[in-house]
């Protein structure tokens, strides 16, 4: 495993603590860790069009009490983006998987935000003996939920796309007045091809329109914690009630955030999921 430099972190933070690009499917994934070793693991996996930078700010506050360990998807961040591999959730996720081997982690709660809590949830499907326990941020639990963007704010209508379309774009991402989207999130964008961009796209919706996130959740039997910022501009934040039809599952609204509670207010949103990580993780011998 190569070391680098990790990448700067947003809005401050240490540099990951150690990062590589392991070669799967011919491909190359970038993955860092930060926090102790032989502390319980833990996974974040970003959403479309974003990439492991957007964890930057919460990251300090979890390595405490974990190992935590994320990836760039295929076709996001510094992972490859090669036009001849499948961008379908399952196999995002079976990517994730042979990750975590890779790295010797054998459970881990998984993290997901946004189209990232889809991958999360195949992973768990996948591989239950890896997934101990499922934290859906701001993942929208099925289609109906979805909210239609403006159509300044639907997608490029070139690619590449100028700052503007691409601030556009990332607008609705968030919702507090002011906030200043951090450039190297514009720059996830930037760094996509349009094959990578619209193929991930398409790949959460028929994902969604095979079958609803509470139905397969139900099924898993796996602990499911559901965090939603209340002012979401992209998914109904009142959809979050749907996982409570998930046995067990807990949901948390968090007032005064949008889609993005991971960057708009880290503390709030770490607080939350160490609670629920303090319960459901597994411990290293």
């Amino acid at each position: 495993m190569t070391v680098s430099d990790g990448g700067s972190y947003v809005n401050g933070g240490a540099e990951a603590a150690e990062s590589s690009t392991l070669s799967l499917d011919e491909s190359g994934i970038y993955v860092c860790q930060d926090g102790p070793r032989d502390a319980p693991a833990l996974l974040l996996i970003h959403g479309s069009a974003s990439s492991t930078r957007s964890w930057n700010p919460m990251v300090p506050l979890l390595t405490g009490s974990h190992r935590v360990i994320r990836i760039d998807l295929l076709g996001h961040g510094r992972s490859a983006k090669p036009a001849d591999r499948s961008y379908a959730i399952p196999d995002q996720a079976r990517r994730a998987g042979v990750a975590l081997d890779r790295l010797g982690v054998e459970h881990s709660v998984v993290v997901g935000h946004s189209s990232g809590g889809v991958v999360a949830t195949a992973l768990a499907e996948q591989r239950p003996d890896l997934v101990t326990a499922l934290t859906l941020v701001n993942t929208g639990p099925s289609l109906d939920a979805f909210i239609a963007p403006e159509p300044a704010a639907s997608g490029p209508s070139q690619w590449p796309p100028t700052d503007e379309q691409i601030r556009q774009i990332a607008s609705t991402g968030f919702s507090l007045a002011g906030y200043r989207i951090p450039e190297e999130l514009l720059d996830d964008v930037r760094g996509m091809t349009h094959h990578t961009f619209t193929a991930t796209m398409r790949a959460t919706r028929s994902y969604l329109e095979q079958r609803t996130l509470p139905d397969r959740l139900t099924d898993l039997g796996r602990p499911l914690l559901v965090i939603f910022g209340e002012d979401d501009r992209r998914w109904r934040s009142s959809s979050a009630s749907d996982y409570r039809a998930v046995p067990g599952a807990e949901v948390e609204l968090l007032p005064g955030l949008g889609h993005s509670p991971l960057l708009e207010d880290p503390r709030r949103t770490a607080a939350a999921l160490l609670a629920f990580t303090s319960i459901h993780s597994v411990r290293v011998d």
